[in-house]
C-alpha cells in the first residue's frame, strides 16, 4: 500500500508470495491509504509485489469464525454486539458487524460483478471500470473522495476479483455518512468523459506491461490458468488480455456501469465502532434514494467439461534464477461442494502444506532437504469450481523432476491412507490460532462477510462456518483426495531458468 500521492504512475499488481499459487485480486493503488492502509492485502514487496492469496484469506477468515463463535456471549456482554443484516427497499443488503473496541469504521461496498462476468471478448473491462469509479460524478470532482479520506487521516481503495469488486474506506465514526454519501453518488451519478477512459485506459494498459508481461511467474500464471480452465471464464486473467484492452471504450463502460452498478446488486459492509440501528438510519438516508436497478438473470456460467488429461505448461526465461513447479486441480468451491467436501479441502490443503508443520514441508524442506520451499492451498471463496495448488521450488542439486514426483507422493499418500485424527485436530487447532493475528482487524471481518455474500452466501453460512469445520472427519479428508486430487486429471506449470544452448 502506498500513502497519498498527486502524480499518476503505473498501478502495480499484486501476486502471490513465494510459495503460493493462486488466483489475486487486482487493487488500485493510486488512492489515498494515509495513515496506513487495511490490512486485507500485505504491504507490497519489492521482489516481486505481492498479495496474500485467497488461501490464506480463507483460513484468516475461518479462525475468525471459529474464535468469533467462542467468543460472541464475552463480547455481547461488553459491546452488545451482534452482527445486523437487513434490506433496503431498493435491494441492497447491508451488513452491520459491531466492534467497539477502537473508534474506527470500515466501509465497505461489494458489487456482484467481476472479471468473470465480462461480455465475451471485453476482458478487463471489471478492473477497468474499478479505476473509472475514481473519476468525477455529477455531485463530486474528481479526487474529492481522496481528499476528503486525507483530510480526516483514513484510508480508501479497491480491488477487483474474479466474482466481485469491492471498495473500501477506513475512517473514524464521525465519517460514515460522508463515506456512503460518497459511494451512493458514484454507485449511479459517475460522470465518464472520452478523456477519461483515454487516461485510465492507458494505465491499466501499462499496468498490464509492467506487472505481468514483464513478470515471468506472472507470465506462467496465465498460461496455467489457461489450460486448466477449459471453458470456465476463469481461464482469463482479471486484467484482461492485452488486445481486448486496447479496445475498451465509454459505451464498454457506461453498459457495464448501468448493468451492475445498482443497489440491487451490491452489498455494503460497516464494520467497526457503530451501532446497526445508526447504520441503518445512514443507509437509508444515503443508499435509500437510489432508485432500484433492473434484475439481473442469475450468474450462470460456462460449465467446465470434464477434466480427464494431465497437461504441462513450460516457461522458460533468464530471469528465473530458482525453478519451480505447480500443479493444480480443478474441485468445487464453498459455493459447489457437497456437503462436507469444500471444509474437507480446506483442511486437506493445511494438512498437505499449509505451513511449517504440514507433511509437505516435513517432508520435503525438512526430512529430505531437496526442497527450498513446499505448500499447498485451496482457494475456496469462488462462485464457481475452484482449484487446489501444491507448489515446490527445488534445492540445491535436487531436481525440479525429483522434487515433483516427491510432492506427487504425499498426495498420494493421504489419498490412499488418509490422515489420522490427531492430524487433523492439530490441523483445525492451527486455524484457531491464526485468530490472533485475524481477530483485532475489523476489516477481516468486514472482508469475510462481504466476499461471502457476494458469492451467493448469507450471513447464517458465516455463523455456522465454524460447526461445519469442527465436524470435518479424517475419512472425509482421504475422500476428497482421492476424488479430486488424481495426477492425470492435473495442470502443472513449470517456470525454469533459460539456459544457452
Amino acid at each position: 500500500m502506498q500513502t497519498a500521492r498527486v502524480d499518476r504512475r503505473c498501478l502495480p499488481v499484486y501476486f502471490l508470495p513465494q510459495g503460493e499459487t493462486g488466483s489475486q485480486r487486482l487493487q488500485n493503488e493510486e488512492q489515498i491509504t494515509s495513515p496506513r492502509a487495511l490490512p486485507i492485502v500485505r504491504p507490497p514487496r519489492p521482489e516481486p509485489s505481492t498479495k496474500l492469496s485467497s488461501r490464506w484469506l480463507r483460513r484468516a477468515f475461518i479462525a475468525t469464525a471459529l474464535v468469533f463463535a467462542t467468543t460472541a456471549p464475552v463480547l455481547a456482554a461488553t459491546d452488545d454486539g451482534k452482527v445486523a443484516d437487513f434490506l433496503l427497499n431498493n435491494g441492497m443488503e447491508v451488513v452491520v458487524v459491531p466492534d467497539h473496541r477502537a473508534p474506527i469504521v470500515t466501509h465497505m461496498v461489494w458489487y456482484k460483478a467481476g472479471s468473470a462476468d465480462e461480455p465475451i471478448g471485453k476482458s478487463g473491462i471489471a478492473h477497468f471500470f474499478e479505476h473509472l469509479m475514481f473519476k468525477a460524478t455529477a455531485n463530486h470532482a474528481a479526487g474529492e473522495l481522496n481528499r476528503a479520506v486525507a483530510e480526516i487521516g483514513g484510508s480508501h481503495n479497491a480491488f477487483t476479483f474474479y466474482d466481485f469488486t469491492a471498495f473500501y474506506q477506513r475512517v473514524a465514526p464521525s465519517a460514515l455518512e460522508q463515506m456512503m454519501g460518497f459511494e451512493a453518488d458514484r454507485m449511479r451519478n459517475l460522470s465518464l468523459t472520452d478523456d477519461d477512459i483515454k487516461t485510465e485506459r492507458d494505465v491499466i494498459l501499462e499496468e498490464r506491461r509492467s506487472s505481468i508481461d514483464n513478470n515471468p511467474q506472472a507470465v506462467l500464471e496465465g498460461e496455467v490458468d489457461a489450460t486448466l480452465w477449459q471453458n470456465h471464464p476463469y481461464r482469463i486473467p482479471i486484467i484482461g488480455w492485452m488486445q481486448e484492452m486496447e479496445q475498451l471504450n465509454r459505451a464498454d463502460a457506461i453498459a457495464f456501469y448501468n448493468k451492475y452498478y445498482n443497489p440491487n446488486n451490491a452489498v455494503l459492509v460497516v464494520a467497526g465502532d457503530v451501532e446497526p440501528e445508526t447504520v441503518k438510519a445512514l443507509a437509508e438516508k444515503t443508499y435509500g434514494k437510489l432508485p432500484r436497478g433492473p434484475e439481473l438473470l442469475p450468474r450462470v456460467r460456462p460449465v467446465e467439461p470434464e477434466q480427464n488429461t494431465k497437461r504441462t505448461v513450460t516457461r522458460s526465461d533468464a530471469r528465473v534464477s530458482l525453478p519451480s513447479f505447480s500443479t493444480r486441480w480443478v474441485v468445487p468451491s464453498y459455493r459447489t461442494a457437497e456437503h462436507g467436501e469444500a471444509e474437507a479441502l480446506d483442511l486437506l490443503a493445511e494438512i498437505l502444506g499449509g505451513g511449517t508443520r504440514s507433511r509437505l514441508y516435513q517432508q520435503l524442506v525438512v526430512k529430505q532437504g531437496i526442497a527450498t520451499e513446499a505448500s499447498a492451498s485451496f482457494q475456496g471463496d469462488m462462485l464457481d469450481d475452484t482449484q487446489f495448488t501444491v507448489h515446490g521450488s527445488p534445492r540445491g542439486g535436487a531436481s525440479l523432476a525429483d522434487l515433483k514426483a516427491a510432492a506427487d507422493a504425499e498426495v498420494a499418500r493421504i489419498a490412499k491412507d488418509g490422515v489420522t485424527s490427531e492430524e487433523l485436530d492439530k490441523a483445525k487447532d492451527r486455524y484457531v490460532r491464526t485468530l490472533i493475528f485475524a481477530q483485532d482487524e475489523q476489516d477481516y471481518l468486514a472482508d469475510m462477510y462481504g466476499s461471502t455474500l457476494a458469492t451467493g452466501g448469507t450471513v447464517k453460512d458465516v455463523e455456522e462456518w465454524p460447526d461445519r469445520i469442527r465436524k470435518v472427519t479424517p475419512d472425509q479428508i482421504k475422500a476428497v483426495a482421492a476424488r479430486y486430487l488424481v495426477s492425470d486429471h492435473s495442470t502443472t506449470g513449470y517456470l525454469l531458468p533459460k539456459t544457452e544452448n
